[in-house]
């Protein structure tokens, strides 16, 4: 790279607002493991301007949400080879919260021979993105995140607690859509609007949900990748603005017992690259058969991809009836209990939306397994089943009820395997056993209130 002043220049437009008339003093160099945690380095400015890429060891991909290493290194075995990461510099945003004036830049990974490392994150969103691209489509997504603001909690034993809001009051349930329980958080919220601002990041929406302290941000449509680098540098963002304000941001999937839990519904279309067409909608405005073969997709493969949609053995508690969570794979038009949706829009905007994903996947592999689902729908142009009318809640479950039985799915999926990439499913069951090993080491209040004098 430049090691002069031309090197500001090529910056995305939100970065050099950030920087003008100020000096960059620190650049920090980041990529996504498979939890969706930020890992890097952070070097000062003038020695980034005049590096191409740097290294990390490929143990970083290993690592269980613990901290714990799954056994996924290979036939060579844990020497922690250093994998190239070179940086996509339009993805260089403000880490507005510093106390210096610091940019985030998102690399992606290389072996040594100039190959993506086909287990990290983004690369495994960029594998199915490339799979529609071939076939001549241009997939687009717009995700919902879902979180709450809770009290701080530095205590595990502790049950997680509604943030106290402005008025003195703990956070209230039952609000959703409620403009006043919006302005309970409102210097929160004030944060969160300035530093998407400064990171040049367009928010459509923001509300009250129906969870105490739930709020939900929407995006507009776009890229799949970009999307979910947004995704990912929000959840930062989001995290940053509560600790202003002595509150924290969590994205687990159900933190609070008798809430609902947080999602990340995942809008698809796909558009034809060469007329802009959008692929479910034909001359007259009706519904396509890609429309249908795109459900039938999701349908008949959201099970085996439910392990990377819902990550953890948390993500389970929030599949239950009644709790604003999808339990099964129905489709319906503008029905919100279906775990797929078609939202009303007119016929140039149809699209599709995947509810099953929690908030708490990483923003890469959630979106490249929903997106792989609905690509193998295309190319096997198989027929949903008949729309569902009426209250899906009170049908059966379609979807695995644990982790394990996810990660069983999940591991005789051979088809699916293959779109999201070998070698990514294979390190991806190893660390999610282990991780579910160590869990189940673990145990719980419930067990010592109830086994411990009674069994």
């Amino acid at each position: 790279m430049s090691d002069t002043a031309d090197w500001i220049d090529t910056l995305p437009p939100a970065a050099r607002a950030y920087l003008e008339g100020r000096r960059l003093d620190e650049v920090e160099c980041i990529i996504s493991d498979l939890p969706g945690i930020a890992r890097g380095k952070a070097v000062p400015a003038s020695k980034f301007m005049r590096q191409d890429y740097f290294h990390l060891p490929d143990s970083i991909f290993f690592q269980t949400i613990t901290g714990d290493w799954g056994e996924a290194a290979g036939e060579e075995g844990f020497i922690e080879r250093d994998m190239i990461l070179k940086p996509d510099m339009s993805t260089a945003t403000a880490a507005p919260w510093t106390g210096d004036w610091t940019l985030q830049v998102i690399h992606d990974a290389y072996d040594r021979k100039d190959r993506r490392i086909e287990y990290a994150p983004r690369n495994v969103l960029k594998r199915v993105v490339d799979l529609y691209r071939a076939q001549g489509w241009k997939p687009v997504v717009a995700p919902e995140m879902e979180f709450f603001l809770v009290a701080r909690n530095i205590d595990p034993a502790k049950n997680i607690e509604p943030m106290m809001g402005r008025s003195g009051r703990p956070a209230a349930a039952r609000q959703a859509y409620s403009m006043t329980a919006v302005d309970e958080f409102g210097p929160v919220i004030d944060d969160i609007y300035d530093f998407a601002e400064a990171q040049g990041f367009e928010i459509d929406g923001i509300t009250q949900e129906g969870g105490a302290g739930q709020l939900e941000i929407n995006l507009r449509h776009g890229d799949p990748v970009k999307l979910a680098d947004e995704v990912f540098y929000f959840k930062r963002l989001i995290r940053e603005a509560a600790l202003r304000h002595d509150c924290f941001a969590t994205f687990m999937a159900k933190p609070i017992a008798d809430e609902p839990g947080s999602a990340m519904h995942i809008h698809h279309s796909i558009l034809e690259m060469e007329t802009g067409r959008n692929l479910f909608s034909g001359p007259h405005g009706g519904e396509t058969d890609a429309f249908f073969h795109f459900i039938a997709g999701l349908q008949n493969h959201l099970p085996s991809a439910i392990a990377v949609l819902a990550p953890y053995v948390n993500s389970y508690r929030r599949y239950v009836k009644d709790q604003a969570a999808p339990i099964n794979l129905e489709w319906g038009r503008d029905n919100r209990t279906t775990g797929i949706r078609i939202p009303i829009s007119d016929p140039g905007s149809r699209r599709i939306e995947n509810r099953l994903a929690g908030m708490d996947c990483n923003p890469y592999l959630g979106i490249a397994a929903s997106l792989a689902c609905g690509y193998m729908g295309l190319m096997e142009e198989k027929r949903p089943a008949a729309q569902f009318r009426g209250d899906a809640y009170s049908g059966e479950g379609d979807i695995p009820r644990v982790l394990g039985e996810a990660l069983d799915l999940f591991d005789d999926a051979p088809d699916l395997h293959e779109v999201l990439g070998p070698d990514f499913a294979r390190v991806y069951s190893i660390v999610k056993r282990t991780e579910y090993d160590e869990f189940l080491q673990v145990i719980s209040p419930w067990e010592r209130e109830h086994l411990l004098l009674n069994v």
